[in-house]
């Protein structure tokens, strides 16, 4: 049991559900780009509005804020505004979950493979002039209930790697072009011109991404394609001349060496000959009451 600071109780239950919530397999796959404007673009051109609650209320959470800061801290007047500032933050949460749950549930009962990026929205949060902006849109939540919803229903949810270049990567040549500023939300693509909606052509590019990737695991419901997706059909996802793509190859340069030339035993013995010596070497010197 539990009392919000909007003055409402809440009741928890924990209760064993023995139905079988799994819904009848379907072929279609989808992958879905997440953004501000359209909160969620599918692969299917699909576009699904953001719903901007907070903004919707920012002026009436504004004054509400203001009339607060105005009142006597600990007074009856300022217990009365404070719950007023508290609803109007629960009106903001409720509206935000309700949108969430409805379009979660929609694409996992549509589909049944859905494609994501892995985000890391605590690290792009830090960007000042969008962190309203992306903590409203609900990313965070929108994946986790995604997760728990596939698991539910059966269907398959696959992540990959939040450096694929999939917006500045062409869906119909795969040429990946070097900057493409977030104010560009249409563009043409300079090897073999095709015309480009941003979000559209991300999505795409994801659901490639991830359906190559979640054929070779088989298994859980949910797979995270992050560790996989760094190198695919011998070519590697990340920008060329990245710092990430070159130290990938050096990394497997130096497994393939250490492969080649793995150390026989009589190195080995020797390397611990040489370990016990210095120990003992150590431990002579922190003998105590010893003159040297």
């Amino acid at each position: 049991m539990k009392l919000d600071p909007s003055s409402r109780w809440s009741l928890s239950l924990r209760v064993n559900d023995p139905r079988n919530l799994k819904l009848k397999p379907v072929t279609k796959q989808i992958g879905i780009d997440l953004g501000i404007t359209s909160l969620v673009t599918t692969s299917d051109g699909e576009k699904f509005a953001n719903p901007k609650n907070l903004k919707k209320l920012h002026k009436k959470l504004r004054l509400a804020q203001k009339s607060l800061s105005r009142k006597t801290k600990g007074s009856n007047n300022y217990q009365k505004a404070r719950l007023k500032v508290a609803r109007i933050h629960a009106q903001i949460k409720d509206s935000r979950i309700d949108y969430t749950h409805k379009l979660t549930t929609q694409l996992i009962r549509e589909n049944q493979t859905v494609v994501v990026e892995d985000l890391a929205v605590k690290n792009m949060v830090k960007n000042h002039k969008l962190a309203k902006a992306i903590s409203d849109a609900n990313w965070g939540e929108l994946v986790r209930q995604l997760e728990y919803k596939a698991e539910w229903y059966g269907r398959q949810l696959i992540k990959i790697d939040r450096y694929f270049p999939s917006s500045k990567r062409c869906s119909n040549c795969g040429h990946v072009v070097e900057k493409l500023p977030l104010n560009i939300r249409e563009w043409d693509c300079p090897e073999c011109g095709t015309h480009h909606d941003r979000d559209i052509n991300a999505s795409i590019n994801i659901l490639r991404m991830g359906t190559r990737v979640g054929v070779r695991r088989k298994g859980t419901p949910t797979k995270k394609a992050a560790g996989l997706a760094v190198s695919v059909c011998g070519a590697t996802v990340r920008p060329s001349g990245s710092k990430s793509q070159k130290a990938g190859a050096m990394l497997a340069q130096l497994l393939r060496r250490r492969k080649q030339k793995a150390p026989n035993s009589d190195v080995k013995e020797s390397r611990a000959v040489t370990q016990v010596q210095r120990r003992e070497d150590v431990n002579l010197y922190r003998t105590p009451n010893r003159i040297f």
